[in-house]
């Protein structure tokens, strides 16, 4: 897509999709925010296999932020 065919497709909004339309221009500034968000919304169901490991994932302890960041910084 080019940007000319961007700004076609911006002018033929209607005025009610403008604010919608602005929210998602805004994330599309951040590349890593735009790949995110073109992703396929994952429709599959959880098995009692996924649910037991999310189970277990809520469970574990994390890593505090100040350990995370001093051995981000050791290096």
């Amino acid at each position: 897509m080019t940007m000319e065919e961007l700004h076609r497709l911006v002018n033929e909004l209607p005025d009610d999709s403008l604010s919608g339309a602005a929210v998602l221009l805004e994330r599309a500034k951040d590349p890593v925010v735009a790949k995110l968000d073109a992703v396929p919304y994952d429709d599959e169901e959880l098995t009692n296999e996924n649910r037991r490991a999310v189970d277990d994932a809520a469970d574990e302890f994390g890593v505090p932020w100040s350990e995370a960041v001093a051995k981000l910084n050791a290096d």
